[in-house]
């Protein structure tokens, strides 16, 4: 009788994580074409202020690099989070606040994250 250790994985469960991961990337994917395209539309429509702040804010992980915020850093982490950025596109869509670059902001935001995803990097662990 031969056993398996408790950690082998079964060929069934390879193709299974693989098949999960391929279709996560895939729906990040869509996820950063519709972004992308969404920004893109509130830029043209409102001019440079929007492009300006959906570039800068698309780049801002970057620039938390650059600035010396490192990987498992509280502060990396946070600028990595998709619901921030989701609470900023929410809030703006139903709040009061009529200022245009602080959507496309939100968008671009939005855009990086799912786009660090696609390629397959996540908030990175301690």
């Amino acid at each position: 009788m031969t056993t398996e250790p408790s950690g082998a994985a079964t060929p069934l469960r390879n193709s299974a994580v693989s098949s999960g991961s391929w279709l996560t990337r895939t729906a990040w994917g869509t996820l950063t074409l519709l972004l992308s395209a969404f920004a893109v539309f509130e830029s043209q429509k409102y001019g440079l202020p929007t492009t300006a702040a959906a570039l800068v804010s698309f780049v801002m992980p970057d620039l938390a690099r650059l600035v010396g915020i490192r990987p498992p850093g509280m502060l990396y982490q946070t600028v990595n989070r998709g619901w921030i950025p989701l609470v900023v596109l929410v809030g703006y869509t139903v709040g009061p606040i009529v200022w245009p670059p602080l959507f496309t902001a939100g968008l671009g935001w939005l855009t990086r994250i799912a786009f660090d995803r696609t390629l397959g990097r996540g908030l990175a662990s301690a």
